[in-house]
């Protein structure tokens, strides 16, 4: 792989630089100066509805930045990584999720390393419908002949964010009476709660682990084992017996997973394993296998809309022009905000509440991804990368953090998302619940870009002190995305714009934006402080200070 660009050695950084030194947003003036605005800074991305006209860009500073794309190489980027180059420079691995969601049967083959990547998607996405349509209609059964009521998917990062995400986005075309629920925590309270109320001769467990040795996620499935085991035991179900135990996980245990020896050693029959491969990063995997406990709960069939909206921003991306290509725009757009400006966050802010994990979703997506100081042959960055990515559901968000974003002294970039129709159409005395969440989606961003001067304000009649505190600054910006409904399809192509905007913004910085170095400091440390908890002296002495002094606060306090 070439050495990056450095972007601040670009013609187009220098450019953007000096119309940062002289730029004075007026969003107030541009609209009223352009009428087309808002039309010619719409775009379509497959069933999305992208309305960018509320940024803080010129047609000058847009020139720009698509200059800035061209001269960092993004197009290029792009396709190296859809042909399978290994852009992945610290693992040496190719960067496949985007084969994930090819169609069968597409055309060329895609072959990488010497290994037909369509053939192995496929086969195990045929795996996995044929699984879930077993669950489903009830020819897999519990240990005792019942048919499975709760799927419970044990992971954590990608292996939990994505699923349980696009769960609750999806729920409403959960039809087969299985309900998904899902363990992370390696605090004991989150499989506790998990789990109480459920029957266990009705209870499917999938443990979804790469390599099998994940710490949070492997302790969690023995605890599910052992819940297992006692609760059959206490029903009478089976007895002590090895053999009995092992029938029973081999009954309510599968897993996704490519090391089948562990898994096999677990008690998980390999012939229940689904695999994924090293091509596809942890927060990017929620369109294959780890998509499990999806295919059953909601239907295969909406899994595979799933993947084909997807498909559908990958191909936008790959055969739009860049001026017209809505991840490349909202990835220059960030960068804008957040090197020319400062921007250290970014709110998601989904007027939806079926999308209120999605916000926690791209937290990993973006963070992990863009999260790093040096690029990607070892060099040191050369500008600031990343932002925090946050948000809740509208109307909640409105209560408690939009006075910040309205009239706080830090710039805060916000895209808003809703849909035309709701899943759950109610009325409240004649008026469309809906309708009215949706003026509050409009009136946001319009109050955002526009504000509202101390002239207005005081022609309201307010007088005094009172005026400053109620003028609003405007040209905070927005970008509104809009779709006519919360489909499978719909769901894919979100997810699959912001996955090519945090590509777009890494490519730009130079950075390796599919490894995640940065988680495991913490985790080996983990390892080495846990016999100090469990009070083993020599392990508390190799301790800092501050760590020595926690570890006494524990013991001194521990019941």
């Amino acid at each position: 792989m070439n050495a990056p660009v450095d972007p601040t050695r670009t013609a187009a950084w220098s450019e953007l630089t000096t119309l940062r030194d002289s730029f004075s947003p007026d969003l107030r003036g541009w609209f009223a100066a352009d009428p087309g605005r808002a039309e010619r800074l719409s775009l379509p991305l497959a069933d999305l509805h992208v309305d960018l006209s509320k940024n803080l860009v010129t047609d000058e500073v847009l020139a720009a930045l698509l200059r800035l794309a061209e001269q960092t190489g993004v197009a290029e980027r792009f396709q190296a990584m859809l042909s399978g180059s290994h852009l992945n420079t610290s693992e040496d691995r190719a960067v496949l999720h985007t084969a994930l969601r090819r169609p069968a049967g597409a055309s060329p083959a895609l072959v990488v390393d010497g290994q037909d990547v369509d053939a192995d998607v496929q086969s195990v996405l045929d795996a996995l419908s044929a699984f879930a349509d077993r669950v489903r209609s009830g020819d897999w059964l519990g240990v005792t002949g019942k048919k499975v009521t709760h799927v419970v998917n044990i992971g954590i990062g990608g292996s939990d964010l994505g699923p349980v995400m696009v769960y609750e986005a999806l729920k409403p075309y959960a039809d087969a009476g299985i309900h998904a629920l899902f363990v992370s925590n390696i605090d004991p309270t989150d499989l506790a709660q998990k789990t109480a109320g459920l029957d266990p001769e009705t209870t499917l467990f999938i443990v979804a682990s790469k390599t099998f040795t994940t710490l949070e996620t492997l302790t969690n499935a023995r605890l599910a084992r052992d819940w297992l085991w006692q609760g059959l035991a206490a029903a009478g179900a089976i007895d002590d017996s090895d053999e009995a135990r092992t029938d029973a996980v081999a009954h309510h245990f599968v897993a996704v997973s490519t090391a089948l020896d562990k898994v096999a050693a677990f008690g998980i029959d390999p012939a229940n394993v689904f695999g994924f491969w090293d091509w596809v990063g942890g927060r990017y995997s929620v369109d294959s296998a780890i998509g499990l406990s999806l295919a059953i709960a909601l239907v295969p069939d909406v899994f595979r809309d799933l993947l084909a909206g997807f498909h559908a921003v990958d191909e936008h991306v790959r055969t739009t022009e860049l001026s017209r290509n809505v991840p490349v725009l909202m990835g220059l757009l960030n960068v804008w905000y957040n090197n020319f400006f400062g921007a250290q966050s970014h709110a998601v802010l989904p007027y939806a509440q079926q999308l209120s994990r999605f916000p926690a979703y791209l937290q990993q997506l973006t963070m992990e991804s863009n999260g790093k100081s040096v690029r990607w042959d070892g060099s040191p960055v050369t500008t600031d990368t990343g932002e925090v990515f946050w948000g809740e559901p509208g109307t909640n968000g409105q209560h408690a953090f939009y006075q910040l974003i309205h009239q706080g002294t830090r710039l805060i970039p916000a895209d808003f998302i809703a849909f035309v129709n709701p899943a759950y159409p109610l009325t409240d005395g004649g008026q469309d619940v809906h309708a009215l969440f949706l003026a509050n989606f409009l009136a946001q961003t319009k109050a955002l870009a526009f504000g509202k001067t101390a002239e207005e304000v005081e022609a309201e009649g307010t007088t005094g002190a009172l005026v400053a505190a109620r003028t609003f600054p405007g040209n905070r910006p927005t970008t509104s995305i809009f779709a006519p409904a919360l489909t499978p399809q719909v769901l894919g192509q979100l997810i699959a714009l912001y996955e090519h905007i945090t590509f777009t913004q890494g490519t730009i910085w130079g950075i390796n934006s599919f490894d995640q170095w940065g988680v495991e400091l913490g985790k080996q440390l983990a390892m080495q402080i846990a016999p100090a908890i469990e009070g083993d002296a020599d392990a508390v002495a190799a301790q800092d200070p501050s760590t020595q002094a926690l570890l006494e606060y524990y013991a001194a306090n521990r019941k």
